[in-house]
């Protein structure tokens, strides 16, 4: 019953938002900005040798063609059983318009401390989700696959971030 219920919710969320967003007159036009903060962790990303962890960052993009953006991101990673480490990053986006969804792809440079360095690509999947004309929410599902330590650095993970687009 709570699986047919949670069904049900999610069919109606999904298709309120859809219509919600078909009326903003194509929200990923060319020539927009987007500034956004995200976090991720809370033992929601998994990988053999973190238990807790929570990340912090704060992006930005531009829309250089329509539902095509370039992004970058600034970030702190907290571990609890691990050092903390520093995150700059690049990327791209591709926006599926119709749906909210997009697809990304990106490299992340982390230096944990004087010895460990990495350069992790990563992949997203992720939703847009408007609370009006500019504001969003964007869940998203990631993974990031470590270049000097797959089984210790790669992983799975769930993050959610906000976000505004302006031109």
């Amino acid at each position: 019953m709570k699986k047919t219920l949670l069904t049900i919710v999610c069919g109606l969320l999904c298709s309120l938002s859809i219509n919600a967003q078909n009326e903003l007159s194509t929200p990923f036009m060319k020539d927009k900005v987007y500034i956004g903060a995200s976090t991720s962790g809370l033992n929601l990303r998994y990988n053999d040798t973190e238990k807790w962890n929570l990340d912090l960052a704060v992006k930005g993009g531009y829309l250089f063609e329509d539902n095509w953006m370039v992004t970058g991101k600034l970030g702190f990673n907290y571990r609890q059983e691990a050092p903390n480490a520093l995150v700059a990053g690049v990327g791209m986006r591709y926006y599926i318009e119709d749906l909210g969804l997009y697809l990304g792809l990106g490299a992340d440079y982390v230096h944990q401390n004087k010895s460990y360095d990495d350069l992790m690509p990563t992949i997203q999947l992720g939703y847009t989700f408007f609370l009006n004309r500019y504001v969003t929410i964007e869940p998203e599902l990631y993974y990031n696959q470590s270049l000097k330590n797959h089984k210790e650095h790669s992983g799975f993970g769930v993050g959610v971030g906000f976000g505004i687009y302006f031109e």
